[in-house]
């Protein structure tokens, strides 16, 4: 009776493990076109096995294949793509605003969120200027050359900025993390930030972070455009209008402008500590 109880697990894990060299076969083939024999190659697998998943895969619409040209994302992922992202609060949330603030500006609006220690684009909405902004929704970028990503960790404390700074400039010298810290700091202040061409060449931003409903950032947007266009005096006129963006936002989301006593805690300023003084052995007098 037991080993009858016990038969199906042998076809489950059969079956978990097709399913995950499927998965491997798509994430292989996200990464650019790639032939039969190369995909087999990369999963260790042998060439019969690997066309069978990925012809499978194929039938179901998730890759197509051209002959001589190799595997490639097929259809069907792109419409679970716009599903999920159709699906997700916070892209239909802030879509209006972002729609009129990229209408208002002429320039390119983005929405982002912290992903892994990275900024993840989420939105995109092209502005009306002739300008090759290469972001793209779904990818990954650095925290602290973004202006998104300085605007998404702007209530972070000054040790969490400079892990964020050494994870991407680890070969810069110490003196460069000062100056990007004493940006941080002014940008904190404020309540935006700016990206003065660090990340793209001849392409600057301004960004402010949005807030949950508890008053913590949960997500950042950023106008962004060539520099021709952003010069300091327009960056700086361009902060009401995407703080203002921002905060609506994230009133949309529950944010009341009052942050919780959680969220008031995390807002705190970074502190620097001064080191304690050595007691002389000499005994004070009264």
């Amino acid at each position: 009776m037991s080993a009858g109880r016990d038969a199906p697990a042998e076809p489950a894990r059969l079956g978990s493990q097709t399913l995950f060299r499927g998965l491997d076969v798509i994430e292989l083939v996200a990464e650019g076109p790639i032939t039969l024999g190369d995909l087999a190659d990369r999963l260790g697998l042998t060439r019969s096995t690997t066309h069978r998943l990925a012809s499978a895969l194929v039938d179901r619409r998730y890759l197509t294949f051209v002959p001589r040209g190799g595997y490639s994302l097929g259809p069907k992922l792109l419409e679970l793509g716009f599903r999920v992202r159709d699906e997700l609060d916070l892209p239909r949330v802030a879509g209006p605003q972002l729609e009129r603030l990229a209408l208002l500006t002429e320039d390119t609006v983005h929405l982002g969120v912290l992903d892994r220690g990275q900024v993840l684009y989420l939105d995109k909405i092209p502005g009306k200027r002739r300008i090759n902004i290469s972001s793209r929704v779904g990818e990954l970028q650095p925290v602290p050359s973004t202006g998104l990503g300085k605007a998404l960790i702007l209530d972070h404390s000054e040790e969490s900025w400079e892990n964020f700074f050494r994870a991407e400039n680890s070969a810069r010298a110490p003196a460069a993390l000062q100056d990007w810290l004493a940006r941080m700091r002014t940008y904190a202040q404020a309540g935006y930030a700016f990206d003065l061409e660090e990340n793209e060449d001849q392409i600057r931003c301004v960004a402010a972070p949005i807030r949950d409903v508890a008053g913590r950032i949960t997500a950042a947007i950023s106008v962004s455009s060539a520099a021709q266009y952003m010069s300091d005096q327009r960056m700086q006129a361009l902060t009401k209008d995407v703080v203002e963006t921002a905060r609506r936002i994230s009133e949309d989301l529950g944010w009341t402008g009052k942050p919780t006593a959680v969220a008031a805690a995390q807002q705190q300023p970074a502190r620097k500590t001064r080191p304690r003084r050595k007691k002389s052995g000499k005994a004070k007098t009264r």
